[in-house]
């Protein structure tokens, strides 16, 4: 729980399917969170809107919100981070590349 409002903080996954990337993220308020990287608040999620929120997961304090943040950002990109999630890998596909000739 957070010391200031008492609320729980939660973990959060976004995926960007235009940039085909994830960004994970810790806050108070998932949704709000989510509202903010879409307007462009965030110069680097800005660059990647539209962002679609896939994964929240409630932690009772920021050092344990914390951790599994790293952990997760440690296995981004590999199966680790599907099986940590338990999200569908073949849904979050990298999109081929195209090409210009």
């Amino acid at each position: 729980m957070s010391r200031v409002t008492g609320k729980p903080y939660f973990l959060y996954v976004l995926w960007s399917a235009s940039a085909s990337r994830f960004y994970i993220g810790i806050s108070e308020n998932a949704e709000a969170r989510l509202l903010q990287h879409n307007s462009g608040v965030s110069q680097w999620t800005a660059r990647y809107m539209p962002w679609e929120l896939v994964y929240v997961e409630p932690h009772a304090n920021y050092s344990e919100a914390r951790k599994r943040e790293l952990l997760l950002k440690k296995q981004k990109g590999g199966m680790g981070f599907y099986t940590l999630t338990g999200l569908d890998a073949l849904r979050f596909r990298k999109k081929p590349a195209t090409s210009s000739l």
